[in-house]
Formats: structure tokens, sequence, C-alpha cells
């Protein structure tokens, strides 16, 4: 494992856990904390802007994606951390 699966996995406290598990968990972990940052910046978006949202994010130019979210969103940074960390809380109150 790098340096920084280290860091998750001592922050989610998987550290007793093989270095298989710790990944796969990790990799569950990255997949459900994605969804929560899309979905919290997606509700912030005007009804109408939510289709363009999802076009860019599936569309693979990260640089429109970002350019998008500053203009229309632009605390989408403060947002996507804010359900990242209560994902953190989520899955800690659950182990």
């Amino acid at each position: 494992m790098d340096q920084m699966q280290q860091m998750i996995a001592k922050d989610l406290g998987l550290e007793a856990l093989a270095p298989e598990q710790q990944r796969q968990i990790i990799t569950a972990f990255g997949e459900v904390a994605l969804k929560a940052a899309t979905l919290a910046i997606a509700e912030k978006l005007p009804e109408g802007k939510r289709d363009q949202f999802a076009a860019l994010a599936e569309g693979g130019d990260p640089a429109a994606l970002q350019k998008f979210l500053d203009l229309e969103v632009p605390d989408h940074d403060a947002i996507a951390k804010d359900a990242v960390a209560r994902e953190v809380v989520a899955f800690k109150a659950a182990a």
C-alpha cells in the first residue's frame, strides 16, 4: 500500500486489517464518498443545470467540469469536502 492508502486506512480505523482487505474497503469507501460529493454538489445546482452537470461529469473533460462548477457552484470544493467528511463519520459510526 502506498502512503496515501495508509493514511486513509488509519483515518478510517482499518489498521488492524490485512492490506488487501484495507484496499478493498478503501476502494468501496472511495466510491461511496465520490457519490456523496457528487450528489451534494448536484443538489446545489438549479434543476435545469443538472443534466449539463451529469453530461460534463461523464464526459471525461475535467477542465470543462471545473469551469462549469466554478461558475455554477462557487463553493463546490467545500461542499464536496463536507460530504466526504460526513461519510467518514458515518463509516466510523457503523464500524
